[in-house]
């Protein structure tokens, strides 16, 4: 059992999710959110209050972009993708206070969280598969 709360307790401090990142950012919580995805893909479409420091970049130009004592929450596609926690790493490595953002980008825009490219703002509906389209919180 021990076992058990030390392992969920740990992803919790880890981990975070899109809907209470957003909730996080209407709170006005101190975090960067960093999308660490390329330069393509940023240009593609990003989660509104994202900036952008590809994983490659990081160990490199974090420390010009990103204070030290600045929490860091990282996000790359989606959960078919592993380049959330590559960029995780690479900023626990440089000692920030890091959570990875389970679902990426792509849950981020499936849940109907503000979006922006290049072009401006993107506008997609709710994916009910993600999140209950007639509430404002799923209650988990």
């Amino acid at each position: 059992m021990n076992d058990a709360v030390a392992h969920l307790a740990a992803r919790l401090r880890f981990e975070t999710d899109p809907s209470d990142v957003r909730a996080a950012q209407a709170a006005g919580d101190r975090f960067v959110l960093v999308d660490s995805r390329g330069d393509a893909a940023w240009r593609q479409g990003r989660a509104v209050g994202a900036v952008h420091l590809p994983t490659a970049r990081i160990a490199a130009e974090a420390a010009a972009a990103i204070p030290a004592d600045m929490p860091v929450v990282v996000y790359c596609w989606g959960p078919g993708c592993n380049g959330g926690t590559r960029a995780a790493l690479a900023f626990a490595q440089l000692g920030y206070e890091v959570r990875e953002m389970l679902g990426g980008f792509e849950y981020w825009a499936r849940e109907g969280m503000p979006v922006e490219s290049d072009e401006g703002r993107v506008l997609r509906a709710p994916d009910p598969l993600t999140v209950p389209v007639a509430s404002v919180t799923c209650d988990c």
